[in-house]
């Protein structure tokens, strides 16, 4: 009786899922309204929360014994973000691209950042940020037009317009990859809590929320891969033609190259693909929009530093002396600390990157459902999605190996101190949308969604850690620290 009773339930749970295109979409918007509330409220609060923390207490001593109120706080958390706010205050408060004035600035110092000769005045050497220069670029567009209505600047007021472009970058950003991840779970799901568990793990289990506080590539990278992601399956998928979807499918790929180098991998991929639907479409419009963000980008750079190859090709920048508050200091990476040195072993590092203190799945195990659903999807035939987890997984493969097996011992440092593999953020879009057969599959057995939760909460746990701060150690990383099974000195 009580295999009837299993069996019932499990044709009825079936028979509502396919009950037609319109039956339960009605509800799952709502759950996708819902939780993509949640998501933004919870990255909306961190945001306006956000703040150097461990320096509060210093500050209210400094207020005892009569000194100026907020002299160490700051809403910039990290070098890494501080670097490419320097550039933005550069660009507009002093019209260049040299940040030697900002980090002589208190609470402005950076150590992403290299030396060179300005090429436009030889024979002298200035301060640069290291990162890519065209988000923050256009990011100071931004910034140019608060400053001119307010007549504020980021020195004088780095919390209300920090936290305010902030907002409007990673908030706005992360509502529209929201909205575009939706509407692929919706068209390509096959059950409904397939589609939900997919969803809420885009909103609570990865690492871009966790982000979202802090001015970095990766997000911006993942809601670029998302928009690309969402026109191509509209050619690839659903027929569409449109030239519009191929522009913009080229532009945002390109794009997501330009905050992530290795991303290039999936514009080149993506383009082979959306050719093999509309070769013609794909030249005149992917194509050019391509080399239009791809000439922005080594334009900015050959702006910046007078060269289009990146700071990152030219590891004598990295060698300097500089003056800070009257005193001469050595460029942080003339003698890397700690997690920075690098792991000499590349066998460990390819370890500690999947399974280990920083691991892809053992920090964020509902990666595991995207390997299978990618692995099933390139073996079903006449799915929508087969070319497409077979683009997810080159393009994975390549720029892990990019990391691992390419890069030099200082290099393998693990994003550095980071709650996470920082560099491999940019493909959870893909990651997800190929995770939706396995979430599928788990669906229709009561044993498989509990443990599709399970790693689904262990996921959020990690994501969640970093409560204020994304630029610390994953929960991992401490707990092996703590019973001294990994160092790093």
């Amino acid at each position: 009786m009580s295999v009837d009773r299993s069996a019932a339930r499990a044709a009825q749970t079936a028979a509502g899922d396919q009950a037609g295109p319109g039956s339960r979409a009605a509800l799952r918007r709502a759950v996708y309204a819902l939780l993509a509330v949640l998501a933004l409220g919870n990255v909306a609060g961190r945001i306006l929360a956000v703040n150097s923390v461990d320096r509060i207490e210093i500050d209210k001593q400094r207020a005892k014994q009569g000194k100026p109120p907020n002299a160490t706080q700051r809403p910039f958390l990290s070098a890494n973000d501080r670097s490419r706010w320097c550039t933005i205050r550069a660009l507009v408060e002093l019209g260049t691209y040299q940040i030697d004035e900002i980090v002589d600035e208190p609470n402005w110092d950076t150590i992403d950042m290299v030396k060179h000769e300005d090429p436009r005045s030889p024979g002298e050497a200035h301060l640069y940020s290291s990162k890519p220069p065209l988000l923050p670029t256009l990011l100071a567009g931004e910034y140019w037009l608060i400053h001119k209505l307010t007549g504020r600047t980021l020195a004088t007021h780095p919390y209300e317009i920090g936290r305010a472009m902030l907002l409007s970058v990673n908030g706005l950003g992360l509502l529209l990859y929201f909205v575009l991840l939706a509407r692929i779970v919706e068209r390509f799901g096959d059950t409904d809590w397939g589609r939900l568990f997919v969803f809420a793990a885009a909103t609570a289990g990865t690492f871009l929320t966790t982000f979202a506080n802090v001015l970095n590539n990766h997000v911006v990278a993942a809601i670029a891969v998302i928009a690309a992601l969402d026109s191509a399956l509209a050619i690839t998928a659903e027929g569409s033609r449109s030239t519009w979807r191929f522009l913009i499918a080229g532009l945002a790929a390109a794009f997501a190259a330009s905050c992530e180098l290795p991303a290039l991998a999936f514009t080149v991929l993506l383009g082979v693909w959306l050719a093999k639907y509309d070769w013609r479409r794909t030249l005149q419009a992917y194509l050019p929009a391509t080399l239009l963000v791809a000439a922005a980008a080594l334009g900015t750079n050959y702006a910046a530093h007078g060269a289009v190859v990146p700071p990152y090709g030219k590891p004598d920048w990295y060698d300097y002396t500089y003056v800070r508050n009257g005193e001469v200091k050595e460029s942080y990476w003339r003698n890397r600390a700690g997690i920075d040195r690098g792991e000499p072993d590349r066998g460990v590092y390819a370890l500690h990157t999947l399974v280990g203190h920083h691991g892809i799945f053992s920090l964020t195990p509902i990666w595991l459902l995207s390997v299978g659903g990618a692995v099933a999807l390139a073996w079903r035939r006449g799915s929508a999605l087969q070319e497409l987890a077979w683009l997810v997984i080159v393009t994975t493969i390549v720029c892990w190996s990019f990391y691992v097996f390419v890069q030099p011992t200082e290099n393998r440092n693990y994003g550095g101190m980071t709650s996470g593999l920082r560099w491999m953020f940019w493909f959870a879009p893909l990651w997800l949308v190929v995770m939706l057969p396995a979430a599928d599959w788990l669906s229709r057995r009561m044993i498989g969604r509990w443990m599709g939760l399970l790693l689904l909460g262990f996921s959020v746990l990690s994501a969640s850690y970093p409560t204020w701060n994304p630029w610390t150690h994953p929960w991992l990383t401490n707990l092996m620290l703590y019973f001294e099974w990994i160092r790093f000195d």
